[in-house]
Order: structure tokens, then sequence, then C-alpha cells
């Protein structure tokens, strides 16, 4: 399965639990509630949510959790072949920087990220969102 056949219902299924998963965030400082679903190459879908901590700067972004779930449940060698992110604050919230990198070194090559644009859902190619990542990899 790649991330570019992915079916209205998969599409639906991403969205719904990545909305499930914002409802658990712990985000009292910002009050800003995100939610993030990734759709894995053999099938798994995993969740989180972003949580904050009173340092700021240690707050953890819901694709960041979901991604470590991932790993820590079935390691590093599956890719990434879809991520749906929304938030409870009906805002714009493409994934950030941090976690564009970090998901740069598990998505695969025609991932699909949607997120909350200005006008409603928005789906891009990961290389449309961040097209110049940072890797030790010699191309």
């Amino acid at each position: 399965m790649s991330g570019t056949a992915l079916t209205d219902a998969l599409k639906s299924q991403l969205l719904a639990l990545a909305r499930r998963a914002a409802e658990h965030a712990y985000a009292p400082y910002s009050g800003f509630r995100v939610g993030a679903a990734l759709l894995l190459d053999d099938g798994t879908i995993v969740s989180g949510c972003n949580v904050e901590n009173a340092s700021f700067g240690l707050t953890s972004c819901a694709e960041r959790n979901a991604l470590f779930t991932a790993i820590g449940a079935g390691g590093a060698t599956r890719r990434i072949i879809a991520v749906t992110v929304t938030n409870l604050n009906d805002a714009p919230s493409p994934p950030c920087g941090a976690c564009r990198q970090v998901l740069s070194e598990f998505v695969s090559a025609d991932a699909v990220i949607s997120f909350p644009g200005p006008g409603g859902m928005e789906s891009v190619p990961f290389a449309a969102l961040f097209p110049y990542t940072f890797s030790l990899e010699k191309k």
C-alpha cells in the first residue's frame, strides 16, 4: 500500500483516530490539543497526542509521540505511508519543523501528510511539506 492510494474510508479512520487522540492531549498551558495518527506500511495505525510541560521546551508533539509509540511497539524498520494530524481548536496546524525532521527518517517516499489548513484539511506529499531534510546519508 502506498500513501497515494488511501481510500476515503481509511482517510476517515485516520482522522477519527487522530481526533480521539487529541481528546487525550495534555495541554494545560496552551490549550492547543493535537492528535496524530500514523499509517505504517504493514497496515498498523498508531496514534499519539501532544503532551505539554511547564518548561515548554520539553513539550512533545502528537506526531513525535505517535512515532515513538510505533517504534517502541514494533521497531524502526516499518515505514510511515500516511500521517493525519488534527486539533480540537479548529486552527491550521501542519507538523512543526521538529516533527518534520523526525518523521523524515521514517516516511516512505510517497507518504501523504494530512493536516488542518486555512481552508480545511489539506493533504500533501511529505517531500512537498519538507523538501530539504537533514540526513547523514550520502546521496
